[in-house]
């Protein structure tokens, strides 16, 4: 019996044994087919002939003939001016600062012949809110010499913003004095020659700054000028026709014979209940009452009164209902008469607190 058992263990070990070898010569043979193909494939050469050779060389010549290389030429050109046009050159630190007492010495000369208070007050206002501006800067400081000292060694200002009218002035007078240089510049660039402080070697970077780069230049000093914004009604009324103020109803237009009234309330016996009976527009109502009154057996009530109720948020009525937007009433009476127009009598707002000032109903008395 025991040698049953260690035979039958041998056996089971040489088994294992075997499945093991034949596992791991099964792994190796895998790894190296996978190994040779990828290195083969890594390691492959492509060989082309004379004329495949001569094939590629004539498709690259002429995919180089077919380049629109005059256009490329052009837009580069053109890329380069633009870059040019819009590259702003900076201003030396002394033309800048020459400039700046240019303006002020623009403005003590306007004050010096100011010949009122008032001007001159509009003046001085108006330099008030220049040097506010360039103080807030802080690279200026240097430059306040004002009128008579006033703004000397000042390090910060509590001024008014200047009104309207100093604002205009303000603004008007560097406007004369940029186009002033601008002209002296360009006849400076032209070889003329002038009385003025402008050098002529100062001349072409004066004239860009105060021309295509006054926006840049007016901002680099602190000067600050909003630009203008007008507003225009836009008015598409036919020429001659007179602006009304009437309200106007949603829907088509009402014809004379509906005879409507704005914010009115007609009395009268129900012909139609506009709590089942709502209407898109005041004109359907109003047509809904003719037609009711023409279509109307004899001995029946023929509409002459419709009640509409526009209001989308609805209308009010004493009673017990709700009334909501485009309920359309249709009345009749012999003698109709109003219940309200325009506004509730404040008697009877007094005693219905929920009612409102204006009366929302509009309704029209129709001919039988």
């Amino acid at each position: 019996m025991a040698r049953g058992e260690c035979s039958y263990k041998r056996t089971t070990l040489v088994v294992c044994s075997v499945n093991i070898v034949v596992a791991l010569y099964v792994l190796h043979s895998l790894y190296a087919s996978v190994y040779n193909y990828s290195f083969a494939d890594t390691h492959t050469i492509f060989k082309y002939n004379a004329n495949q050779i001569s094939k590629m060389e004539e498709s690259n010549r002429i995919r180089k003939a077919a380049e629109p290389t005059e256009l490329i030429r052009l837009i580069s050109q053109l890329k380069e001016k633009f870059a040019s046009e819009e590259r702003v050159e900076e201003l030396p630190h002394g033309l800048t600062k020459k400039l700046i007492h240019e303006i002020l010495d623009r403005f003590r000369s306007l004050d010096a012949a100011a010949n009122g208070t008032e001007q001159r007050g509009r003046i001085r206002s108006g330099l008030d809110w220049l040097l506010e501006g360039w103080i807030g800067h802080g690279i200026w400081k240097s430059l306040y010499v004002g009128f008579g000292g006033r703004y000397r060694e000042r390090r910060a200002l509590s001024v008014a913003k200047a009104s309207d009218a100093d604002f205009d002035f303000l603004l008007y007078a560097i406007e004369s004095w940029r186009k002033q240089r601008l002209k002296e510049a360009k006849k400076l660039i032209r070889g003329k020659m002038l009385n003025t402080t402008i050098l002529p070697e100062e001349a072409g970077a004066v004239l860009r700054a105060l021309g295509s780069g006054w926006s840049e230049m007016s901002e680099e000093i602190g000067l600050w000028i909003p630009v203008p914004i007008i507003n225009k009604e836009h008015d598409d009324k036919p020429e001659g026709e007179q602006e009304s103020d009437e309200e106007v109803l949603p829907g088509r237009k009402l014809p004379p014979e509906c005879n409507a009234e704005l914010h009115s309330d007609y009395d009268g016996a129900a012909v139609r209940w506009g709590l089942t009976h709502h209407k898109d527009s005041a004109y359907e109502c109003c047509m809904s009452c003719l037609d009711q009154a023409r279509r109307a057996k004899p001995g029946d009530k023929k509409c002459n009164i419709w009640v509409y109720c526009p209001s989308e948020t609805g209308c009010y009525s004493p009673d017990i209902y709700e009334h909501k937007n485009g309920e359309c009433w249709l009345k009749y009476s012999e003698t109709p008469r109003l219940n309200f127009k325009d506004k509730y009598p404040e008697s009877y707002r007094d005693a219905h607190p929920n009612a409102p000032v204006v009366v929302p109903w509009v309704s029209g008395v129709v001919a039988m």
